[in-house]
């Protein structure tokens, strides 16, 4: 049965302008970095990307290397691009990224020129897109110029592969180098991707925050629930498939410490008494600041999905109650600032 569109998709969703850029993203991004691999079938992930997309989701955030394994999650959404979402392409913000390690050998990683112009051709033959509408520098490369790195990204919005760039885990210093570079080239820096959520606040405290704001760069956030962390699985014992039970390199389940999880507890009071989920508390925290455009997500079920946008129901916050979630959350911040 050809897909269709829901005709109210539209009604329900938010969006903001990525930073001083006319581009709009839905406040609730899809990120496919760890739950769209190889082991994904694709009815199972079009049921998510289809109820997503029907729910007014329109940006999908890819990386070369996800998966795992690396590719396989472009590839997959290049399936559903093909099957399903062909007719929408024009109502769809597709982005990817280079910068970690994609393949062997001194080219397959960081910021050089031949690693992000070659790894945007694989990115764009495994999606089956002419172009992707933003593309990143996924990390800062201390070994390469930022001249060659941002050069790169202007060449790849003159040869028409990319609509839009932006950068991911630059610290602010390096972010106000990069946006300086671009902006000399004619091409703005549109975004920044940093993690961000109540336990890890390295962009407040390293003033990357303060510099998106003064120099017009929209934040996109991933990992707002911390791995998980936030949904409050890892208190309950319940983590069946959770990244922390999994190889995932970025959390496992004895990093998470005491205090970590009495901050959860503490934050779930806070939740339930403003009639939300942990995540959607995760989520509508990270959105309470004038600086983010859009806040990833990243789903393993369509119930996680359903819970994750009501958040739209309850954005806002008193005084008092961030007072309280600053309190409830000392106990398990974490210094999350990228590191070379």
């Amino acid at each position: 049965m050809t897909y269709q569109a829901a005709p109210g998709r539209y009604e329900t969703m938010q969006y903001r302008n990525a930073g001083s850029s006319g581009l709009k993203l839905p406040v609730i991004s899809l990120g496919l970095w760890q739950n769209f691999g190889g082991t994904r079938d694709y009815p199972s992930a079009f049921a998510i990307l289809g109820r997503a997309f029907d729910a007014g989701v329109t940006h999908f955030d890819l990386a070369n290397n996800y998966g795992p394994p690396p590719g396989a999650a472009e590839e997959l959404f290049g399936q559903v691009m093909a099957r399903d979402f062909h007719p929408y392409r024009d109502e769809l913000i597709i982005s990817s990224k280079a910068g970690y390690r994609m393949w062997d050998g001194p080219y397959g990683e960081w910021g050089s020129r031949k690693n992000l112009i070659a790894s945007c051709d694989q990115s764009l033959k495994r999606l089956g897109l002419d172009y992707v509408d933003i593309f990143y520098s996924h990390r800062y490369d201390p070994k390469t110029p930022l001249e060659e790195t941002m050069g790169a990204l202007a060449t790849i919005v003159a040869q028409g592969k990319a609509l839009y760039v932006g950068i991911s885990n630059y610290p602010e210093a390096e972010t106000r180098e990069a946006h300086r570079i671009l902006k000399a080239l004619g091409v703005p820096c549109i975004l920044h991707q940093p993690s961000y959520s109540t336990l890890n606040r390295w962009i407040e405290d390293d003033h990357t925050v303060d510099a998106c704001g003064e120099l017009g760069i929209g934040i996109i956030a991933f990992s707002p629930l911390a791995q998980g962390v936030l949904s409050g699985k890892y208190n309950t014992g319940d983590t069946k498939g959770a990244r922390g039970t999994s190889n995932n390199p970025f959390l496992k389940a004895e990093n998470i410490k005491p205090g970590t999880l009495a901050a959860v507890e503490a934050l779930g009071h806070i939740a339930r008494a403003r009639g939300q989920t942990m995540p959607q508390l995760a989520l509508a925290w990270v959105l309470r600041r004038k600086e983010m455009t859009s806040a990833l997500i990243g789903v393993r079920t369509v119930e996680q999905l359903d819970d994750n946008l009501g958040v739209l129901n309850n954005l806002d916050f008193t005084a008092e109650e961030l007072a309280a979630i600053d309190a409830a959350s000392a106990s398990g911040l974490t210094d999350g600032k990228p590191r070379w």
